[in-house]
């Protein structure tokens, strides 16, 4: 079966969640414009999105046509290539149109599993489940005769225990996109030993002409991007554990939040990034990581205790920040929640004095947007940057060195533990997958 054989038939599941309508959107553009060759002409092209909730799927298809009109809008001169034989097809708002309905024509809502079973293809993008996704893909594989791949959209479950739980006999594989996957360039392949040649190859193709960058990752639970962040937030949370012993929690937040932005050059705080992913979300990967890590606990109470209390962050359906560790306000930070009074505390009312404590930052300092946007100047702007930083003493330069540390430590054991295959694919995932404006495995800090 050739690239075009395998794209004819493909099913989403979970096509309505903030993941799957990314990967249904890429997925549906492919199709039709591989619909739209001379040699595909009069061939069907059917991609099922699958999800449990009507509602959902009715949202996703307005999604869909908003996002397919403005992809049509950046690539008229190629569409006007590809309807070059359509004589009624003058202005380009009507080729935009008649792009747009080829697009949507492809795409099946549906909330019946069976629908997948003609599919030559299957992506995956539910909740983090395993037993759920071995469940579906064992279904799935008992009733397809067409011997389908299946690509996992998981950031933490081991690749092989779904292969081997759902008897695949390796047409399964790890494809994680980063989200948002229509914008994020960076995507995680996770192979298998008993993956085919043709499997791999199809997956990389794929990956190519969306235009995305692939990381390989060896099968381990978390993988590079999510074997970073949790460690990572987890020495964050430990770093406020520690200075609340000194300071009010409130306070203590604020600093580590802050030097993780700001000192260390981010574009958001540990805990903002905490609320972003979301608070159930991360609770919930580092408990799918732990059994696989015998000589680790990748556990937080303060995150059990958050969740508890119905602390959860995430996204509105606008895209806008839920509050959560934090309380946002057009997209800042302006209060932080304490899980001992239960209530949020302002920021206004110890910044100044958590501020002071800190010190300054580096007088050669630039935000994250200044530097990593910089043209070239990257580079020399962060060994200024963290030059200086080293030679300071300040409480804020002191915890940016030692987080940094702890940062550069998981990504040389993310390689030395047999999870990335070098310190370069690391830093690839951080820096394009998390925005970072350089990697954690660097010589800027000491």
């Amino acid at each position: 079966m050739n690239y075009d054989e395998r794209l004819q038939n493909v099913s989403v599941l979970g096509a309505a969640g903030k993941m799957g309508s990314g990967i249904l959107l890429l997925t549906a553009v492919e199709m039709a414009d591989l619909s739209l060759k001379p040699e595909n002409k009069g061939k069907t092209f059917c991609l099922n999105a699958i999800d449990v909730s009507p509602q959902g799927l009715a949202g996703l298809m307005k999604y869909l046509k908003v996002q397919v009109q403005k992809i049509a809008e950046k690539k008229t001169v190629m569409l006007r290539e590809i309807y070059a034989d359509r004589a009624d097809l003058i202005e380009n708002e009507c080729i935009i149109n008649e792009y747009v309905f080829d697009v949507m024509n492809i795409v099946r809502p549906v909330t019946t599993i069976e629908s997948a079973y003609d599919s030559n293809l299957i992506f995956e993008a539910i909740v983090e489940n395993r037993d759920l996704k071995t469940r579906l893909f064992s279904q799935i594989n008992e009733n397809n005769k067409n011997k389908p791949y299946f690509f996992t959209n998981t950031s933490s479950v081991p690749i092989h225990t779904l292969d081997e739980g759902a008897k695949l006999d390796g047409r399964v594989l790890g494809f994680h996109f980063y989200n948002p996957p229509a914008v994020q360039k960076l995507v995680e392949l996770i192979s298998l030993e008993n993956n085919s040649a043709e499997m791999t190859e199809f997956a990389k193709a794929f990956a190519k002409n969306l235009r995305k960058i692939i990381v390989p990752s060896n099968d381990k639970a978390g993988f590079i991007g999510n074997g970073h962040f949790m460690r990572d937030a987890l020495h964050g949370i430990h770093e406020v554990e520690r200075l609340s012993k000194e300071m009010p929690y409130a306070e203590a937040l604020y600093i580590i939040n802050k030097v993780s932005q700001d000192f260390l050059v981010r574009p958001m705080g540990i805990f903002q990034l905490i609320d972003y992913v979301g608070v159930d979300v991360v609770k919930f990967i580092m408990e799918v990581m732990n059994p696989y890590l015998p000589d680790e606990d990748l556990h937080s109470d303060l995150l059990d205790k958050l969740f508890e209390m119905g602390v959860k962050g995430g996204q509105n359906s606008n895209g806008s920040q839920k509050d959560g560790i934090l309380k946002y306000e057009r997209g800042n930070p302006v209060a932080v929640f304490d899980p001992e009074t239960k209530a949020y505390v302002d920021i206004s009312g110890f910044k100044e004095k958590c501020d002071e404590k800190l010190g300054p930052l580096p007088g050669s300092w630039k935000p994250w947007k200044a530097v990593n946007f910089s043209r070239g100047k990257k580079e020399e702007m962060l060994k200024t940057i963290f030059t200086e930083t080293n030679k300071m003493e300040t409480l804020g330069a002191e915890l940016a060195k030692a987080y940094n540390a702890k940062s550069n430590e998981i990504g040389n054991y993310l390689v030395s533990s047999g999870v990335a295959h070098n310190v370069e694919d690391v830093n690839t995932v951080m820096m394009t997958g998390f925005f970072h404006a350089y990697g954690p495995v660097n010589k800027y800090l000491k």
